[in-house]
């Protein structure tokens, strides 16, 4: 393994422990805060899901660099895959995060965000799994 191939792999470790770890735990944190109906929290973890989704591409820009002739194997496909699904689904949580935003800024009681509440705690909790399978494939399969 070249020097470079070992800064890959530490970079792509990096951004997996700083970027995925931080990310799941805002996402998990979100409903908690929606249910208290505690906007300036939210907002931080709205701002803080923003920056470390972002960051969690550099994980998976690392790791197709590490991959370069072996992208073919099946637990790598599978694991591009369920890293792609978890994206859209970050994606989708940041929506639901910015309109419980919106929606709790708002003076008017009726408005809970009680829609955003369950699929965010569903989709987050699905993407916490989703990034469980992905270390598992990458640890058992990787030779």
């Amino acid at each position: 393994m070249s020097f470079l191939d070992k800064l890959l792999l530490w970079l792509h470790i990096g951004f997996a422990i700083f970027a995925i770890g931080p990310v799941t735990a805002a996402t998990m944190f979100t409903p908690r805060y929606i249910r208290a109906r505690d906007s300036a929290v939210l907002r931080y973890l709205h701002r803080t899901t923003r920056i470390f989704g972002v960051l969690t591409l550099g994980v998976f820009l690392f790791g197709l660099a590490i991959a370069g002739r072996n992208i073919g194997k099946p637990y790598l496909s599978v694991s591009m895959t369920l890293f792609i699904v978890a994206a859209v689904l970050l994606v989708i949580i940041d929506r639901d995060q910015s309109t419980a935003v919106r929606v709790l800024s708002n003076d008017i009681p009726e408005d809970d965000a009680k829609v955003q509440t369950g699929r965010i705690a569903t989709l987050s909790s699905v993407m916490a799994l989703i990034w469980l399978v992905i270390l598992v494939l990458m640890v058992w399969f990787n030779p």
